[in-house]
């Protein structure tokens, strides 16, 4: 049973996030990267690359979709969205003082990883009843 409330927003909007990005990464990345992010996915192994992104995004978006449908799966759900978002955001971070400031695609990117990632520790401490 899906529950509309407050409590599942973080990972509504995280999959309404995600799963147009895995679809744009691995889709036709030969031609959607270059247009997004200016650099060419000429070779197999590139593409392989983005494909294989797909399907981690698409399989992380699946269980976002489970804790939303089966309250007993939504704290496991939770904990992967932060894992995953904060993960994101902490590699961006990394790559900031690294590299140097990005493309806006980037910085947005980093915005919203952050912004999920504490979002739902804060419905994890929130709602969670262990």
């Amino acid at each position: 049973m899906i529950r509309h409330t407050s409590k599942n927003l973080h990972l509504t909007v995280s999959i309404l996030v995600i799963i147009p990005i895995a679809l744009a990464y691995g889709v036709y990345p030969q031609r959607m990267l270059p247009w997004l992010f200016d650099f060419k996915v000429d070779n197999i192994n590139m593409g392989n690359i983005f494909r294989g992104m797909m399907g981690l995004y698409l399989a992380m978006s699946v269980i976002w979709m489970m804790g939303i449908i089966k309250p007993r799966l939504w704290a496991t759900a939770t904990i992967t969205n932060i894992a995953f978002m904060g993960g994101l955001a902490l590699g961006r971070l990394v790559s900031l003082a690294l590299d140097g400031i990005p493309g806006i695609y980037f910085l947005i990117g980093l915005a919203l990883e952050s912004v999920l990632a504490l979002w739902g520790l804060s419905n994890l401490k929130k709602y969670k009843t262990d």
